[in-house]
């Protein structure tokens, strides 16, 4: 059967990108692998969370695993690098960090996994991160030149259909579902500049069957995703709607191209 590598920057990031591609592979019997460059130790956490003398960064290889078991992650490992924390941060200067990493260096960490798991399938994101997180953008760069080495053929850059986004939240606002000041929240936070516009995605995968998978798997990561957060505080309805289709860019792919899974023709 294929194996399904997805390659992610921090803890939690695996849940709401492809955390429904990954349960979909594993439940048809696919091996699904985990890769993440770092253990978000720049994460923001609210007062009282952590256990007494215990770091984030614990905390969320804590729930990395939990989170992991619940798609179906048959291996999940760390590239070993320092979380960057945001674009334009002190945290990006900092010796070991991911954005700071050696591409060439950093791939050919990730080429001897994808070797050893002769995947068939790597994710990663699109080129600007999805949102310019740097770790994001460097999983990119990383994941695709680890691909050349290994030879990996079939490689998908994660994204978001920015088109919609924005359709669905203007029919949240227009319907009065999200509270105007959600709906400043959402617009302040950039969701509707976030991935790619839907005229570069030729992959959209209908992952609604494992939404709850997805949605527990998330949940999980409660040092990133409290009560009060809005992930939190969506109607499930309205969860199914915003996360049950998984976008993506298949590299290379021919212009015919029109993916509905990402394992498609593979055996």
């Amino acid at each position: 059967m294929p194996t399904l590598v997805c390659f992610h920057a921090h803890p939690d990031d695996e849940a709401i990108a492809t955390g429904g591609v990954m349960a979909k592979a594993a439940a048809e019997g696919h091996r699904v692998v985990l890769i993440t460059a770092t253990r978000g130790e720049r994460g923001e956490v609210a007062a009282g969370v952590l256990r007494p003398g215990e770091q984030l960064w614990e905390r969320r290889v804590e729930e990395l695993a939990e989170g992991a078991k619940i798609l179906g992650v048959a291996r999940q490992e760390f590239l070993g690098y320092l979380d960057s924390g945001m674009m334009g941060t002190a945290d990006n200067d900092v010796p070991g960090c991911f954005w700071q990493a050696d591409v060439e260096e950093a791939a050919a960490k990730l080429a001897v996994i994808l070797r050893e798991e002769a995947a068939d399938v790597l994710t990663v994101y699109d080129d600007h991160g999805n949102y310019g997180h740097p770790d994001h953008i460097q999983v990119h760069r990383v994941g695709v030149r680890a691909a050349e080495l290994a030879g990996t053929g079939r490689v998908f850059e994660a994204t978001v259909n920015r088109d919609a986004i924005r359709a669905q939240i203007a029919e949240a606002i227009a319907s009065g579902e999200v509270p105007s000041e959600q709906a400043d929240e959402l617009l302040d936070r950039g969701l509707t500049e976030m991935g790619s516009p839907a005229e570069l995605i030729n992959t959209e995968v209908d992952v609604r069957p494992w939404i709850q998978l997805k949605r527990d798997a998330l949940f999980v990561h409660a040092s990133q995703v409290s009560e009060e957060s809005w992930f939190a505080q969506m109607p499930e309805d309205a969860f199914l709607r915003g996360f049950g289709q998984e976008w993506f860019i298949l590299r290379d792919a021919p212009t015919s191209w029109s993916g509905t899974d990402l394992l498609d023709g593979l055996v």
